[in-house]
């Protein structure tokens, strides 16, 4: 159940929307999405989608989408709590006016991400691309990313005359024993599984 936001709460908001003039970036990537609120104060908790957590704070600006609005924020304080991770947004200071912002992904531009190496990738490259087992049986196309914690997971999604009926698989992103092969190039990730799974 949503409850009614006071007056100022709203204000906070509003003015977060008519923050300067910024222009959304054309290659987006989302590094992250914020959590539940902690506290009363308008903090928030972090999920961030980077290899090490706290690098998320280095791609700035951060931009969110709410009611199909781009809108750029601006991250006024973060710290460890716990082992979570929790943000202060500038001009949100309590609870109704970060409440809004929960669940919010939060994007950067992609160009601001390192160059890697020959044989490395991000995530975002293997959206997209199609799985095929070992023997050749066409399972899906990867169609996003999952960290579960102990190993992250893809999530494909099965082609429309999938022999097994499945519409979508989740398949652990387990480095040779499961991922054989990866070519972004040609759109394409091997694994070895069964395609009944």
């Amino acid at each position: 159940m949503k409850k009614p936001l006071d007056k100022s709460s709203s204000a906070q908001v509003i003015m977060m929307k008519r923050t300067p003039d910024f222009v959304v970036p054309a290659q987006k990537i989302v590094v992250g999405k914020m959590g539940s609120t902690y506290g009363v104060r308008g903090w928030l908790r972090l999920f961030s989608s980077t290899e090490i957590a706290s690098n998320i704070f280095d791609y700035q600006p951060w931009f969110i989408q709410r009611a199909g609005q781009w809108q750029s924020i601006e991250l006024e304080r973060w710290k460890h709590h716990n082992h979570d991770l929790i943000i202060k947004i500038k001009s949100v200071d309590d609870q109704g006016s970060a409440s809004q912002l929960t669940n919010c992904e939060i994007v950067v531009d992609s160009t601001q991400l390192p160059v890697l190496s020959t044989n490395d990738y991000y995530w975002k490259d293997l959206i997209g691309c199609q799985v095929i087992t070992t023997n050749g049986y066409q399972l899906g196309k990867i169609i996003d990313m999952m960290e579960t914690g102990s190993n992250d997971v893809m999530v494909v999604k099965a082609d429309l005359k999938d022999a097994f009926g499945i519409k979508e698989r989740l398949i652990p992103y387990l480095d040779k024993q499961v991922v054989k092969r990866v070519n972004v190039d040609d759109k394409r990730v091997e694994v070895d599984w069964e395609p009944n799974f």
